[in-house]
């Protein structure tokens, strides 16, 4: 079993089933991912196959290249298919509900959550075979999404303690392979020192909050006065978009950032656009739905607020809503 997107990306622990690398341009089998969680991760509802591709293909999905998205999704445990004569419907795994309800929670979280830094770094030392090059490139993967950069190409730092999942990670590595250890930098006159801080590309983090803000800013104070599926289209972009912060600037204590560092701007920003675009965006989805359906709209297609995220999207994990 593979997860919904990269492992960069979006979860806070490993997860249970693999779903599609992120992509350069059009990545079908991602949107299908995130409509589905956006409208279905409370109720775990089965939406028509018609219905999805009706709605990729306002995003500028065609139907044939939305059909074999949910096919691969299908064959790799992301989405659960049933049959009721010649239609077909699809919902979201048990596990995959559960890792993108984590993996909301975390995304905001991870944005919002004031920290405080005792001045000392965790640092990561590894040495893997060469002919170990897969592994080496999932513990560089996995690293960086727990929060570590790359000061040098074994060395990896954090300034935080490190977390279970991360204690959990190093742990499984061979023998001798790693050390870790909490230390402070040393001021040594006459050699000129990297800031454990140059880890990160801090101006590059900072023009990617920037192009965040420039590209959402207009539609934030227009919310009410989209349309059904561009205000879909819209929730699913912005989400795609903001949910990758996280990887992008893990948290840093503000002592080591620029002043009037972006992070809480483009918080509000996705909440207004996110949230904004809800009410729009779940009646449209339920028309798509019902129309393929051949019923009254469902009430089991709910979009979640930001404010659902951070509480947690629970599902009991059999299509009825939570309790």
């Amino acid at each position: 079993m593979a997860s919904a997107f990269d492992i960069e990306e979006i979860y806070p622990d490993e997860p249970s089933v693999r779903l599609p690398r992120r992509q350069s341009g059009a990545a079908p089998q991602g949107v299908v991912v995130t409509l589905m969680a956006d409208y279905t991760l409370r109720t775990r509802a089965a939406l028509p196959s018609a219905a999805i591709v009706t709605l990729l293909a306002e995003t500028g999905v065609s139907s044939a290249g939305a059909r074999t998205a949910i096919s691969r999704l299908a064959r790799r445990g992301v989405l659960e298919r049933s049959r009721q004569g010649r239609h077909s419907s699809y919902r979201l795994s048990r596990g995959v509900a559960a890792d993108l309800s984590a993996g909301g929670n975390w995304i905001l979280t991870s944005t919002t959550t004031p920290t405080t830094w005792d001045g000392s770094w965790t640092l990561v030392a590894f040495s893997l075979p060469q002919d170990h090059g897969a592994q080496r490139r999932a513990l560089r993967g996995q690293l960086r999404w727990l929060g570590f950069a790359p000061l040098y190409d074994g060395l990896w730092v954090s300034p935080y303690e490190p977390t279970p999942p991360a204690r959990s990670l190093l742990a499984g590595l061979a023998p001798g392979a790693v050390t870790v250890f909490r230390a402070r930098q040393a001021a040594l006159d006459g050699v000129g020192q990297r800031a454990p801080v140059e880890a990160w590309d801090i101006a590059g983090i900072a023009a990617q909050y920037q192009e965040f803000m420039r590209r959402w800013t207009p539609l934030a104070s227009r919310t009410g006065t989209v349309d059904g599926p561009a205000a879909v289209r819209a929730r699913t972009e912005v989400m795609d978009t903001y949910r990758r912060f996280p990887t992008l600037d893990p948290r840093l204590p503000r002592e080591l950032l620029p002043a009037g560092w972006p992070r809480q701007a483009a918080h509000d920003l996705f909440t207004a656009v996110y949230d904004g675009l809800a009410g729009t965006a779940e009646r449209h989805v339920r028309a798509v739905v019902a129309r393929h359906a051949g019923g009254a709209p469902p009430d089991d297609v709910r979009a979640h607020t930001t404010a659902d995220m951070l509480a947690g999207v629970r599902t009991d994990g059999c299509g009825a809503p939570p309790t």
